[in-house]
């Protein structure tokens, strides 16, 4: 499968040295390291995707009048000394007394099939496009993952699922966390242990926003403690142990019950996503399920009188951001392709995006009626594009606020 990648990676700079790093750790604290998630690119490109692939970089070296060779460089075994004072023993980073074990040249030349050689601290033998550096290969890199193949949609369902099930208990936990000071940091803490116990961890910084905070799009301070009387919107997924993540987000009613006008919100919202999420097949232009969820946006809120009409860009005070987004190996996948190819281009079989309108009403806004104010909705879904429309892969997880409701009650 990833020889097949490289070999598309290849046909596309013929004679070119084309190197791709898996990146290198990042110092979280003085001599504590972030912990480590290879580049995309390369865990495409290579099949590997652990903590230990930190400095490691694929070479594809020219070969013949337009193939090339596919090289690894990874870091040596470090020597074991007699006496604690070789690399095994002194290398913070890498030694195995540190670390653990990590696979050396031959072995991970045995389990890729991919020739490899030491990592070499003068660097990987010249010059060439570097995936790090050079705008045209990271486009094409990002270009070539635009389609996924049914290993990858496999995958996929699969950070859906387990995203599911951290929804779940999540739900399950709501007792203790509403009687928390910071109910949003245990809710942050539920999924990702359902995260870290099932894949990698969470795909991306986990948004448990209640009450006003949910009118924030990135809110990740997960600090507030929870109401009742208000709205949780959750925004999370699991990363699986090859990478891929999920991105799906429900707005729950922390008492198990919306109120009259929480469900207005969220019926608007839903009503957009379903008009969105109709207009996902092949063919379609990609901004076509925005336009289509924004259309449902804007006629309910002059419905309500909170717009003179549902003409225009009015609606966009109060859901400004994009209404989804391309979904893979990163949450926001894709993002270095060209518009033509994206946001400009059309969907096609096997594309796998995000449907997510919302509606953000800032709890300062005097354009709003008083009941409206500080209610944030957001309802998100992760569709896979088939040959005659779409298949959603997070559908195991309730969308209408009767279907919520029920499920809260019975958790």
């Amino acid at each position: 499968m990833s020889g097949a990648r490289r070999a598309r990676l290849s046909a596309r700079f013929p004679g070119e040295r084309l190197v791709i790093p898996a990146g290198a750790a990042a110092v979280r604290s003085n001599d504590c390291d972030h912990r480590f998630r290879p580049h995309s690119a390369y865990a495409w490109l290579t099949g590997l995707t652990g903590e230990e692939q930190a400095g490691h970089v694929l070479v594809l070296e020219p070969s013949g009048p337009a193939g090339h060779e596919a090289v690894l460089h990874v870091h040596p075994h470090p020597p074991r000394r007699e006496d604690g004072a070789g690399a095994f023993y002194r290398d913070r980073r890498h030694g195995e007394f540190w670390v653990g074990h990590r696979a050396g040249p031959a072995e991970t030349e045995e389990l890729t099939g991919i020739r490899c050689v030491p990592l070499d601290a003068r660097g990987t033998g010249g010059p060439g496009r570097d995936a790090s550096h050079d705008p045209e290969l990271a486009t094409a890199l990002a270009e070539l993952r635009l389609v996924k193949d049914a290993w990858e949609v496999e995958q996929l369902q699969q950070a859906v699922d387990h995203t599911t099930a951290g929804f779940e208990d999540v739900v399950r936990d709501l007792p203790a966390a509403l009687a928390h000071p910071r109910g949003e940091r245990r809710i942050e803490g539920v999924f990702a242990l359902r995260a870290r116990a099932e894949g990698n961890g969470t795909g991306y910084e986990t948004i448990a926003a209640s009450g006003a905070h949910a009118c924030v799009l990135h809110w990740t301070r997960n600090d507030g403690r929870l109401d009742p009387r208000e709205l949780l919107l959750l925004d999370a997924g699991v990363e699986t142990d090859s990478l891929y993540t999920a991105d799906v987000t429900r707005t729950l009613p922390l008492s198990g019950r919306f109120s009259p006008v929480q469900r207005r919100v969220h019926e608007l919202v839903l009503a957009a996503q379903e008009a969105g999420i109709a207009a996902v097949k092949p063919g379609a232009a990609f901004r076509d399920f925005h336009h289509a969820a924004m259309r449902v946006i804007a006629d309910g809120l002059a419905d309500w009188g909170v717009l003179p009409h549902a003409r225009g860009d009015l609606h966009r005070r109060y859901t400004l951001c994009g209404s989804g987004h391309m979904l893979g190996l990163d949450v926001h996948d894709c993002a270095r392709a060209r518009a033509t190819a994206y946001t400009d281009g059309v969907l096609e079989e096997g594309m796998v995006l995000t449907v997510e309108p919302g509606l953000y009403f800032q709890p300062d806004d005097t354009t709003l009626p008083a009941e409206l104010r500080g209610i944030g909705v957001r309802i998100e879904d992760d569709l896979v594009v088939t040959a005659d429309g779409a298949r959603l892969l997070s559908g195991a997880l309730p969308r209408t606020a009767d279907a919520i409701e029920e499920w809260m009650g019975g958790r």
